[in-house]
């Protein structure tokens, strides 16, 4: 039998990344360390709060849910309401179905949003740029300014998503093969935008691999053992798919790699923070037009 390297128990997961190999108990603690940590970071819990949970069925969100109602679940200043969209696609019933019954087993109150009902303003602007074609990041942004729509109806202080490290760090390596440094910048916990905007926005799960996130999952019963397929979006970037499937190769081969590219985004944020400190600490005063013509 394979042992747990803190307390000699069977251990349920190797992690490569770390050398350690856990039992089901310190697995769950490790689990809820990271998501301590970035819950932390972004000071959202510091004092009684909303929070809004986009709830789509699949094993991330359902984690996510999970493991904000237990940890906060003696604090009676903290409220959750669970936020479920449904994109009216044939197939997709027994996810959403997946999704209301975790809700109401955890006790926390839900409701249902149509995508069609989504505000149309950041996805209209992504179809422009995109020369009006309609694909991922079209859906993905109408998904977004429907929960963020939702949270404030329902005067949420925060909205907290299931994005996971592998998607995250997915989202870096697309940024750099992008050029897209503005992008990378607002992905840092350190930003500021998620802190100081209403509904704040968090990612809980962004430090736990998705492979953890299954386990974790499984091990609670959140997920169905046979859960709902759904068929790949057939307007999915061919490029984006490379790129992901490339970087988790190359993770299985060099292990950390994910939390190396989201670290990357965490220093990034830092230093444009410290070089907003300076242009406001020490403004320069700008020169007339007329002092630059000889």
């Amino acid at each position: 039998m394979i042992r747990c390297h803190k307390c000699g128990g069977r251990a349920v997961i190797h992690q490569r990344y770390s050398g350690m190999l856990l039992c089901r108990t310190h697995f769950e603690e490790d689990v809820h360390r990271k998501v301590r940590e970035t819950l932390r970071k972004s000071g959202v819990f510091a004092q009684g709060a909303h929070i809004a949970i986009g709830l789509s069925g699949d094993m991330r969100s359902a984690t996510l849910l999970y493991v904000l109602k237990n940890l906060f679940f003696q604090r009676r200043d903290i409220e959750f309401t669970a936020i479920v969209i449904d994109e009216e696609i044939e197939g997709e019933r027994g996810i959403l179905t997946n999704a209301v019954s975790l809700a109401e087993r955890l006790e926390i109150p839900c409701i249902m949003k149509k995508l069609r009902e989504a505000p149309k303003t950041a996805a209209a602007e992504i179809a422009l740029e995109n020369g009006g074609r309609s694909d991922c990041s079209f859906c993905a942004a109408m998904k977004r300014d429907l929960l963020r729509s939702a949270a404030l109806d329902v005067r949420a202080d925060a909205l907290a998503t299931g994005e996971s490290l592998d998607d995250e760090a997915d989202k870096v390596l697309w940024s750099c093969i992008k050029g897209d440094i503005e992008g990378l910048i607002g992905m840092g916990e350190h930003n500021g935008r998620e802190v100081c905007a209403r509904p704040a926005e968090i990612k809980p799960l962004r430090k736990v691999p998705e492979r953890e996130i299954r386990l974790y999952a499984r091990m609670n019963e959140l997920y169905p053992a046979d859960p709902v397929s759904c068929p790949p979006c057939p307007e999915a970037d061919a490029s984006r798919i490379e790129v992901k499937r490339n970087l988790d190769d190359f993770d299985s081969r060099h292990p950390g790699t994910k939390y190396s590219l989201l670290q990357c985004t965490e220093r990034v944020g830092e230093l444009q923070q410290r070089c907003d400190r300076r242009c406001d600490e020490s403004p320069k005063r700008a020169k007339p037009l007329s002092e630059g013509i000889k």
